[in-house]
């Protein structure tokens, strides 16, 4: 029986997954939604990135998970590919969700070349937190009135010191065996970091025609996809 553990990206929490959760729990896994320090029930916890990493290893050390497949969207891929490695021979498969990948030495703000001011801007603005989207950035990503909503409504700041910390890796990100899911309405392309990922041979490359977020516009097809990633 396959162990899923499952992160959202920035702003959101383990409740982001609860159309997805059932569908991998029917078909006889055990699945583990998780919430990262500093976000949703967890606000009040200080983080920086390397709390988020230890975060997801504790999450599979004290329940002692075996078979683990560790799913990362957006911004959490960071931390997930981190705690991959870390998590030795519990590891199965690593799924990144139209995500970020770490790259040893480097912060998730470091290939933003405006975007990191915009973001330090906030950071600074906010209290030391990354402020949520409004409905408005999640336009023309698949997503209905209601779906946007829900999203809004449910995010919370994100810690900022997670989006400065660097990454710390031991070994080559290409030497895991993971998948890649690319959501097309938010590019059609992997970025050059990933799309470099993708020629080692334990990689492989799926697409959703979807948005940025897929466990709200296509949950049941992103189950569908896990599911299959934890066959191989």
């Amino acid at each position: 029986m396959t162990k899923f553990v499952l992160v959202a990206g920035a702003w959101l929490g383990s409740w982001a997954w609860e159309e997805v959760v059932p569908e991998l729990r029917a078909a006889g896994h055990g699945v583990h939604p998780l919430t990262l320090s500093g976000l949703a029930e967890k606000g009040s916890v200080p983080a920086g990135q390397q709390t988020h990493v230890q975060d997801v290893v504790d999450e599979v050390e004290r329940k002692d998970l075996r078979d683990v497949v560790l799913v990362g969207h957006s911004y959490s891929g960071i931390p997930v590919g981190q705690a991959a490695e870390r998590i030795g021979d519990r590891l199965a498969r690593v799924v990144f969700v139209d995500s970020n990948v770490p790259t040893d030495g480097e912060s998730f703000v470091s290939g933003w070349p405006d975007g990191r001011a915009m973001v330090e801007a906030s950071v600074a603005e906010t209290g030391g937190f990354w402020a949520p989207l409004t409905a408005a950035d999640y336009e023309g990503q698949g997503l209905g009135d209601e779906q946007i909503a829900r999203i809004v409504g449910s995010s919370t700041p994100h810690p900022g010191a997670t989006l400065t910390e660097p990454t710390v890796l031991a070994r080559p990100l290409g030497e895991l065996p993971a998948t890649y899911i690319k959501c097309l309405l938010d590019g059609d392309e992997p970025s050059g970091d990933v799309a470099e990922l993708l020629n080692s041979e334990h990689w492989r490359l799926v697409a959703m025609n979807t948005g940025h977020w897929p466990m709200f516009s296509r949950p049941h097809e992103l189950a569908r996809i896990l599911l299959d990633a934890a066959g191989e």
